[in-house]
Parts: structure tokens; C-alpha cells; sequence
């Protein structure tokens, strides 16, 4: 059993240095000591995130939550934070906020003051320690001994970071193998490079190179199954309702199974394309889509085609 204050204090050491590589060691060796069964808790949490997703706790609710005090001793566990979060996810109906914040107060009165504040930053997404989910990429490779493209790779299919370390330190490099692109569960984009200068950019290209125009719109990820079409955000967020003309041309694209990467380009009367700030209106609207489409219409660019099953 692992103390939630171990974790708190390797979270603490990793925040306080601003070298990447001590950060990546800091918590290579965090994970190579923990217990299987708390390695994917763990690695969320250090990557700044819970296995529960968002569990429906405002700030304010945090905050008046550790308003009674704290422990005195370090004695709640990792496993006891999973459970108690896991039980705070699940409370919906009449009344569930109150229950909420009575489920959450009974964690807090157990954490000490140090601990309170990590899990506070934690249910915030505010988690202060620095390159999240990057540095535990390559603390994972490190602690596992497998090269950092191979865990890179699982990370971007995998839904959770949580869970590409479990199978990195328990079962090697074979298991990272079942990581593999899915419907309906959007990956991190590839973003582009930056160089100095033209020659420097096709000196690392090396060979023939092809020159694009670039026109600023909002990257969108889409996923087909059949007549299902989802469109997903850099962000991956789901702004499949606000984008329904982009749903109806993907709709006639062939193929059963089809994953693109693009852009959302908004345009003007005469065709021309508008601001990256006016494309962004179109999206996380719910009201008013349909008066929204005739006043800016948006147009999908793709450009990769990630999965095609015909």
C-alpha cells in the first residue's frame, strides 16, 4: 500500500525543478516502486488527471471542503483516494451535489493539508508540477526500459496514460502492441515543427518535399462507422452538433470505417475564408446550429486519412 503523501511529495520534488530529465527520473523511480495494482492510478495522478474523468465537483465545492480542517497524520492511501473519487462519480438523482460534497468532505477530513492541496489541483485540472502528461511518457519508457516511441505510440491510441503504464511495467513491450487506433476514440493530433529557416526545414525533411498553402482554420478530427459521424476537436472534444454540414459530407465519403485529420475553415459571402476567431464561433454551439450554418458556412480540409476500411 502506497500513502497518497509519497505521491504528493514526488509531485512536489517534480514541480519544483525545471529540468525536464530530473523531473522524467523523479518519476520513473515513483513508478517502478509502486504495487501493480497502483501503477494506473498513480500515473493518472501524476499526470494530472483521475481515472473517474471530471466527477462533478466545483471549485467552490473543493475549497469549503478542507474548511473543517485537516489530518494531523499521513495515513490515506492511494487505493482509498481511487475508491473514495470512483463513489463520488457514480452519486447522480435529487439531492447529489449535497451528497457530493459530504462524500468529498470525508476524504478531505483524512488528507493532511499538503494533500488536500494536491487533490484540490488535481480535481481542478490545475495540477501545478509541469509537462504533465509529456514527462510521464518518458518517465513510463524509463521505468519499463523500452524506448520512448514505442510508449509515444501507445500513448497517443490509448485513452488514458493510466493505463499504457500498467502495461509497460507489468507485461513489457508486447502489450503495447494492443494499442491501436479505434473508432470513436479520437488521438492526440500531430502538431507541426518549427525551424529556423526554410534550408534548415528541408535539410531535416531530406528528399523531395511538397509546399501546401496554409489557410487558418480550427483542426478537426472525424471519425465514420457506418452512418455514424463524429467530430472531435485538437482538444478532443466532441462538436459533432455544431458542425452538422461536415457531418453530412462525410456521411457520402465511401468506406465503413474512416478516421481524417483536418481543418474547419469558415468562409464569407464571396468565398473567402475568415478568421481563425470567427471559424471558432461555429463551435460548442448548441443553440441556434441550423441559423448559425446559413450565416457561416464551414467547410472541412482534410488532409490525412489516419483509417480506411472499405
Amino acid at each position: 500500500m502506497t500513502l497518497l503523501a509519497d505521491l504528493v511529495r514526488t509531485s512536489q520534488r517534480v514541480g519544483a525543478t525545471a529540468a525536464r530529465l530530473a523531473k522524467v527520473r523523479e518519476l520513473a523511480s515513483f513508478l517502478r516502486a509502486l504495487p501493480p495494482d497502483e501503477i494506473e492510478t498513480a500515473a493518472h495522478y501524476l499526470s494530472g488527471e483521475t481515472p473517474q474523468g471530471r466527477v462533478g465537483l466545483g471549485y467552490s465545492t473543493l475549497q469549503a471542503a478542507g474548511a473543517s480542517g485537516a489530518a494531523s497524520t499521513e495515513t490515506l492511501s492511494i487505493a482509498e483516494v481511487d475508491r473514495s473519487l470512483a463513489l463520488i462519480a457514480t452519486i447522480r438523482g435529487a439531492g447529489s451535489a449535497a451528497r457530493r460534497a459530504e462524500a468529498l468532505r470525508d476524504l478531505f477530513r483524512r488528507a493532511t493539508a499538503p494533500e488536500q492541496q494536491f487533490l484540490l489541483y488535481l480535481l481542478v485540472g490545475e495540477l501545478r508540477q509541469g509537462a504533465l502528461a509529456g514527462s510521464m511518457v518518458e518517465a513510463i519508457a524509463a521505468a519499463a526500459e523500452l524506448p520512448v516511441a514505442q510508449v509515444r505510440r501507445a500513448a497517443m491510441y490509448a485513452k488514458s496514460l493510466g493505463a499504457v503504464a500498467r502495461a509497460a511495467l507489468l507485461e513489457g513491450a508486447d502489450a503495447l502492441g494492443r494499442f491501436q487506433l479505434e473508432l470513436f476514440a479520437p488521438v492526440a493530433p500531430m502538431l507541426a515543427q518549427t525551424a529556423a529557416d526554410v534550408g534548415e526545414a528541408l535539410r531535416e525533411l531530406q528528399g523531395e518535399v511538397a509546399f501546401e498553402w496554409k489557410m487558418d482554420g480550427a483542426r478537426i478530427q472525424v471519425h465514420k462507422g457506418g452512418e455514424e459521424v463524429r467530430i472531435y476537436t485538437r482538444a478532443l472534444n466532441d462538436v459533432t452538433g455544431a458542425l452538422p454540414e461536415i457531418v453530412d459530407a462525410v456521411r457520402t465519403f465511401p468506406g465503413q470505417a474512416l478516421v481524417l485529420d483536418g481543418e474547419a475553415i469558415a468562409f464569407d459571402a464571396s468565398g473567402r475564408p475568415h478568421p481563425f476567431q470567427i471559424t471558432m464561433r461555429r463551435f460548442g454551439r448548441r443553440l441556434n446550429v441550423e441559423r448559425l450554418r446559413g450565416e457561416l458556412p464551414i467547410k472541412a480540409f482534410f488532409f490525412d486519412c489516419l483509417r480506411l476500411d472499405a
